[in-house]
């Protein structure tokens, strides 16, 4: 497959031939419009027709209204559901998008992408189909990795004894309404030889880009006969490099260990967001614990003034408490990455 998008005679999202680009995320709302994944106000943009042009051309408006964060369903809500499932992401779905609304369901959802033996793609978070926790119990009733095992064995697997089972891409999306945002996080491409959250050298990024390349094109296929508004999220460079050639969907980097390498990144490929684990934000009582940081090089860096600085929304992972949601919410942040739904319906924020 070539490096750069494909040419009008290839594919089409939506009735719009990808030499003009596909779909853009939220179109034609100006600088302070819709805020669907806790991008605020992102605008229609046409990627540049070269691979060699790793920047891409997305916008990203600020919005100028204090809010509370989105609440985007981590896995479909994997506090009370069975992860990356249809039944999941049906229930994430349900409720209201307002934070005093009876039951608040998700503003979006965040579902992570493998490849089967087949090259089909589902949706699934682990490289194995029963390893989770060292391999202290099992995902799913079935053995083997993802990527070797055939997509029947793959969506018969049983997730968590909950009688849902491994769901292909397309199953997920069929499930989710229209009008809910999803955040599609490229998990692996099907290699055990990935470069982890780092800024890799020109000569890494160009062997990283050929492993991702086949796999991050098979996605854009499906999600392009889609009308969601979509948000692709990555710990791996290369995958966001190539999803930027080739689309006109927003991108952002999923940080773990270093603030700087992760802005760097954004700013390679001009990311309307990005993804940080909640002990980076400054101003809460989780900045800089242990959880993420041992063994870091910790910049301390304002993250959030950051990114707003530069047109960033910043959407944190993974929230399991209502305090954690608040302290967050208090701090700035433009959505939330949370295990559970009504996180934030508790007492009124303090600020």
């Amino acid at each position: 497959m070539s490096d750069g998008p494909e040419t009008s005679s290839g594919r089409t999202a939506n009735g719009v031939t990808q030499r003009i680009g596909r779909r853009a995320f939220v179109a034609g709302t100006g600088a302070v419009g819709a805020t669907a994944l806790g991008v605020p106000g992102v605008a229609a943009s046409a990627v540049d027709e070269s691979d060699d042009d790793e920047t891409g051309e997305g916008t990203c408006g600020v919005s100028s209204v204090d809010s509370d964060p989105e609440l985007i369903a981590h896995r479909g809500f994997a506090g009370v559901y069975p992860e990356n499932t249809v039944g999941a992401v049906e229930a994430a779905s349900r409720g209201g998008k307002a934070p005093q609304a009876a039951s608040r369901g998700a503003d979006s959802i965040e579902i992570d992408v493998l490849p089967t033996a087949e090259g089909d793609v589902v949706a699934f978070h682990d490289s194995r189909l029963a390893e989770r926790d060292g391999g202290e119990r099992g995902l799913t009733d079935t053995s083997g990795v993802v990527w070797e095992t055939d997509t029947e064995t793959v969506t018969n697997a049983e997730v968590l004894r909950s009688g849902e089972t491994v769901p292909l891409l397309t199953d997920v999306l069929d499930a989710i309404p229209s009008g809910v945002g999803v955040n599609v996080e490229l998990k692996n491409p099907g290699s055990f030889d990935l470069e982890f959250a780092v800024n890799l050298s020109a000569e890494k990024l160009a062997a990283q880009k050929s492993t991702w390349r086949s796999f991050v094109h098979r996605v854009l296929d499906v999600v392009d006969e889609y009308s969601h508004e979509f948000l692709f999220s990555s710990f791996y460079e290369a995958a966001l490099a190539v999803t930027r050639a080739n689309s006109s969907y927003p991108v952002a980097p999923l940080l773990w260990d270093s603030i700087e390498d992760g802005l760097d990144i954004a700013r390679t490929y001009d990311a309307e967001a990005i993804h940080p684990p909640y002990n980076m934000v400054q101003g809460t009582p989780f900045y800089a614990d242990d959880y993420y940081t041992e063994g870091s090089e910790w910049a301390d860096i304002d993250l959030v003034s950051v990114a707003d600085e530069e047109g960033r929304a910043v959407n944190v992972y993974t929230v399991g408490t209502w305090y954690q949601y608040d302290r967050l919410a208090a701090a700035g942040v433009d959505g939330v990455i949370a295990d559970y739904p009504n996180l934030g319906r508790f007492g009124a924020r303090d600020d």
